[in-house]
């Protein structure tokens, strides 16, 4: 099958509840009637689904969409926990035998397991989140334009700065998360032309600790503000900004740009000259939960759109930046900066 690239309508952004943060397969309780016989499931990376970022993000879409249809937790909507890559496999056989048929990879290192899977089980559905499955009728392909959201944190990295040098951290070396890497400096040059860029891989998306020199050495050497890109590596980088902030008087701080998910509840901290204060500059947004409801919906529908690449970008609100603690000077920049974005007057590198 030849396969199609697709363009998301407007999707609606609906808010979702936060999950708690405590892992259970129970079934709970729902008032209704069932909506759909429709039973869908993810299958998160090994970050876990409490990663504060992608994984909970698509979790609480799910949960959102299964309360809507008024479906039990358990039985009509779960996830299965990847504590490794070696649980892939194992976990989507666990959700095919308990008769799960619209099935979610969550992230670029499911797309060797979720792609087997779904050879394997042709008669149920397939998404791939943050990466391209080709050629397979049952897998739909979700991917986001990160690099335009990542362009505007650029835009605001270079607005804050005080040193003219700034960082960015990511986790393993790929395609998508070079789209996060090539956004961010085309932004930050597009202010500053002059502007450093300090490039790091963390070589992972687990290790707290590697984030954490990561972060330490950047800072160490001037850059004041950091984007990471990295997953659990990221818990380093904030493990850092805090330690280096709580030292310094607020006017002093480093910034920590967040990722996938609005993170600015991790930046609160209290300064050397005792100031509650807050060094989460901006978030990138990836709304990984409106697209696993997106696509339940289409699906419950009988619209599954497989064989094709559904991209989620700027423009249909598939990615966008918490403007978190970003002066008005650096609200109104990115303002523009979007608006040109989404009418094509800037055209944003992806790699």
């Amino acid at each position: 099958m030849k396969k199609r690239v697709i363009a998301v309508s407007a999707i609606a952004l609906a808010s979702v509840a936060v999950l708690a943060g405590c892992r259970s397969h129970d079934a709970s309780g729902t008032s209704g009637k069932v909506k759909t016989d429709l039973k869908a499931a993810i299958v998160t990376d090994a970050n876990g689904v409490n990663d504060r970022s992608f994984n909970q993000s698509a979790w609480e879409g799910l949960q959102s969409w299964g309360k809507e249809n008024n479906l039990k937790k358990g039985t009509g909507y779960t996830y299965f926990q990847s504590n490794s890559a070696s649980d892939y496999t194992t976990n989507y056989n666990s959700a095919e035998q308990q008769g799960y048929k619209l099935l979610f990879g969550i992230g670029f290192s499911l797309q060797d397991a979720t792609s087997a899977a779904a050879k394997n089980n042709p008669k149920s559905n397939f998404v791939i989140v943050d990466s391209v499955i080709k050629d397979q009728k049952n897998v739909t392909s979700a991917t986001f334009a990160d690099n335009e959201s990542a362009y505007l944190a650029g835009v605001a990295a270079a607005k804050a700065t005080k040193t003219n040098k700034i960082g960015f951290i990511g986790g393993m070396q790929s395609d998508v998360i070079t789209r996060f890497e090539k956004g961010y400096v085309a932004g930050a040059k597009s202010v500053k032309s002059d502007i450093k860029v300090d490039i790091q891989y963390a070589g992972s998306f687990s290790d707290a600790a590697k984030g954490k020199t990561i972060a330490a050495a950047m800072y160490g050497s001037g850059d004041d503000v950091v984007y990471q890109c990295a997953g659990g590596v990221g818990t380093g980088v904030f493990s850092e900004a805090k330690a280096l902030n709580s030292s310094k008087n607020e006017a002093d701080k480093v910034w920590v740009i967040g990722v996938d998910q609005d993170q600015e509840y991790l930046g609160k901290y209290k300064s050397k000259d005792g100031k509650d204060s807050n060094f989460v500059l901006v978030s990138t947004i990836k709304e990984v939960g409106t697209v696993v409801k997106d696509i339940a919906d289409k699906t419950k529908d009988g619209k599954f759109p497989g064989g094709t690449i559904v991209t989620y970008n700027l423009k249909n609100g598939g990615v966008d930046l918490g403007l978190d603690n970003a002066t008005s000077e650096i609200k109104d920049a990115v303002a523009k900066t979007k608006t040109d974005i989404i009418d094509g007057k800037i055209t944003v590198p992806s790699k």
